[in-house]
């Protein structure tokens, strides 16, 4: 996984959540971790420089990362994380993960695949070549397979992993302890095989209705990933996880973002931006796109767009297209 290549500060928080367990005062690592709100991009040098700081900590641990990973939650994850509890099966919540994995990355990583030379029907998920770094990894993987273990009574353990980085004979040992599987080291992928039967297994928090607006909600993140040197578009990022949540102000934003309100209306002003300009262009991008989608109701888009109201979108809406919601969505509706 090359350098360009990045987590989210929601992934970072995996370890400001160890340090507090372990009660470590870490004054260095936390301070730095306290920079990224949760829609930030750290860089994944920094990320493993701030875990190798933090495994200095505890000496007497030889994996330190499968701990770190082990405290995965699914705001850990954001949007993506929520799309997985909600999906109905785990081999759907696969699929979601392959799909929407750029959120997380910055890039499409992973690779789903059927292993021939298996005694059973098997798959695989990789990702590389190269990994991380031995600790990123090392997080990563226990995250998944911590997350894998809450769905359902006892789930078997995974046919084999596979990672990149080598491993002492005390690591080694922590590992195995871990997975409750064989492992590998100094493989070319991090790689996880388990039984095909796994992708039929139910997911406790299925809900199809929060997956369809949840996938919406996804699919719009994806159309905003930032550009390079683009400040707006990375604001935008930002508000498509504020505007359901119904507190969309500019204060709220430079808070998430940890600059004054001055600072960033400035910074909007530079791109030739306001505050209400962006939050406007946002609405009636996600507007039309939602409105798009039979699936979702009147309700559900003035949800998402962050309306208390469903009036207050019909009146957006109109000015925006001359048109009330329901003109449009049957104006499409015609043309396909």
């Amino acid at each position: 996984m090359a350098s360009a290549r990045r987590i989210t500060g929601a992934w970072a928080q995996l370890l400001t959540d160890w340090l507090d367990r372990e009660q470590l005062a870490a004054p260095d690592i936390r301070a730095v971790l306290a920079r990224f709100a949760p829609d930030d991009v750290v860089p994944v040098g920094v990320w493993s420089e701030l875990l190798v700081r933090a495994a200095a900590l505890r000496p007497d641990l030889p994996a330190p990362g499968l701990a770190v990973g082990a405290g995965v939650q699914p705001h850990h994850v954001g949007v993506l994380g929520y799309v997985v509890l909600a999906s109905a099966t785990l081999g759907d919540a696969m699929l979601a993960y392959q799909r929407y994995e750029r959120l997380f990355y910055g890039a499409d990583l992973v690779e789903l695949a059927t292993v021939n030379d298996a005694e059973v029907p098997t798959i695989e998920i990789r990702w590389g070549p190269g990994g991380l770094s031995a600790l990123a990894d090392e997080v990563a993987i226990a995250a998944l397979l911590t997350f894998l273990r809450r769905q359902g009574d006892n789930p078997p353990p995974p046919s084999r992993i596979a990672f990149v980085h080598r491993a002492t004979v005390a690591q080694s040992a922590a590992y195995h302890k871990f997975f409750g599987c064989p492992i590998d080291f100094g493989n070319s992928h991090v790689r996880v095989r388990f039984p095909a039967a796994y992708l039929t297994i139910p997911m406790p928090h299925s809900d199809p209705a929060l997956r369809v607006l949840l996938d919406r909600q996804a699919q719009a993140l994806l159309a905003a990933l930032p550009e390079s040197g683009r400040f707006d578009r990375a604001v935008q990022q930002l508000l498509l996880r504020l505007l359901p949540e119904g507190d969309v102000t500019l204060e709220r934003l430079a808070t998430e973002m940890h600059q004054s309100s001055r600072t960033l209306q400035r910074r909007l002003a530079d791109s030739g931006l306001s505050w209400q300009q962006l939050l406007d262009r946002t609405r009636e991008q996600l507007a039309r796109q939602y409105l798009a989608d039979p699936s979702l109701g009147m309700s559900d888009i003035a949800l998402l767009l962050g309306y208390t109201e469903q009036s207050a979108l019909t009146r957006a809406v109109k000015r925006w297209t001359g048109c009330s919601p329901k003109q449009l969505r049957g104006a499409r509706a015609k043309l396909r």
